[in-house]
């Protein structure tokens, strides 16, 4: 009978420790729930903001083709700027296809791509200017306020999308879920930057 109370407080002496080590693992298991959740949360944030520019630089793409058609017949004697145009929209949807915001090389492709296309497509409104026949045409006025509007929302959805980029990434340097994202692989996503601020502006086109 006098070994009875001695087991009873043996147990009791090893079940306190075992109680605090339990609510600490707990504890940490909270924290790190806690922590990935919140890194999947962001990364979504950010591949449905980089949707919404997918879908835009898309829409962008498909109108070019129709606006090139009808500049040709006003502008038979720039050959070169309206195929230079169709190139450099080939080279962008080909960069557009497929590219992931985790990927910096082909996001690298992407921008230059973009980039490229701003530039003849600037060059060709230049251009339009000097036809006045070209500038009244009624599906050259329409095409060119959808790719106008096209644009403007490219600039915003970028914005979005920079913004949900940044505070994915701040989290995911930042210490204690660092070591969160070390351990499930969570990559850094890359900004959509362009490379000076003319090329921050959408494309103005005025054929009123």
């Amino acid at each position: 009978m006098s070994k009875i109370p001695f087991t009873l407080a043996s147990l009791a002496g090893w079940l306190v420790p075992l109680l605090i080590v339990g609510a600490l693992v707990a504890l940490v298991l909270f924290f790190t729930v806690g922590q990935y959740n919140g890194l999947v949360k962001l990364r979504n944030r950010f591949r449905n903001a980089f949707a919404q520019i997918d879908v835009q630089l898309k829409r962008r793409h498909d109108l070019i083709p129709n606006l090139v058609e009808t500049a040709k017949t006003y502008l038979a004697h720039e050959k070169d700027t309206l195929e230079a145009v169709i190139k450099a929209r080939n080279a962008a949807e080909s960069a557009r296809e497929g590219v992931s915001p985790q990927d910096a090389g082909g996001m690298e492709k992407l921008m230059q791509a973009e980039s490229g296309l701003s530039s003849v497509m600037g060059r060709l409104f230049a251009l339009s200017e000097a036809y006045p026949d070209l500038r009244s045409n009624e599906n050259m006025k329409q095409l060119s306020e959808e790719l106008t509007s096209t644009e403007n929302k490219v600039a915003y959805a970028r914005q979005g999308y920079n913004d949900a980029v940044m505070h994915y990434n701040n989290k995911r340097e930042a210490f204690p879920s660092s070591v969160i994202a070390g351990m499930f692989n969570f990559g850094p996503a890359v900004m959509f930057e362009v490379s000076d601020e003319s090329e921050r502006d959408a494309v103005k086109v005025d054929f009123s």
